[in-house]
């Protein structure tokens, strides 16, 4: 296998299905213990649902603590971050072998206007349970007469 380098063909411009089928060689021969994690995938997942008056979103966040987590609402957007430091220290003075674990995750979201002081958020088994109230609808479409 001497002289094959994997190359990620998905940065040029290609039909889709050639992309998949360079995509899935270069997985093959990627040096990877896991050829199947992408880091556009790796993050956690959420469900919006809008109810009418108000939207709720469900993150799947297992282990995670409310320490761990940060809510913020800005300009329409609806962020989740997880930052989380997990360090095991064995108190043996000729250890071999020391992990410590590092990771961020983000997740944006396009609602639009909300009532930002009544945006609700609970973490519970594991699930972060967020209610949102819309803002009143304001007319965006506008008909301009032309002379």
């Amino acid at each position: 296998m001497l002289g094959l380098t994997p190359f990620n063909r998905s940065l040029s411009r290609q039909t889709e299905e050639k992309d998949d089928f360079f995509n899935m060689i270069d997985e093959f021969f990627n040096d990877s213990f896991y050829p199947n994690r992408n880091l556009r995938r790796d993050t956690f997942k959420i469900d919006v649902k809008d109810e009418g008056d108000f939207y709720t979103v469900e993150a799947d966040l297992p282990g995670i603590k409310n320490e761990e987590i940060e809510l913020n609402y800005q300009e329409g957007q609806l962020m989740i971050s997880v930052n989380r430091k997990e360090e095991k220290n064995e108190e043996k003075n000729n250890y071999i072998h020391r992990e410590r674990k590092f990771s961020s995750m983000r997740r944006v979201i396009n609602l639009g206007d909300l009532v930002s002081d009544q945006i609700e958020a609970k973490l519970k088994d594991g699930i972060l349970n967020i209610k949102a109230p819309k803002a009143a609808q304001i007319e965006q479409k506008t008909r301009i007469q032309i002379k």
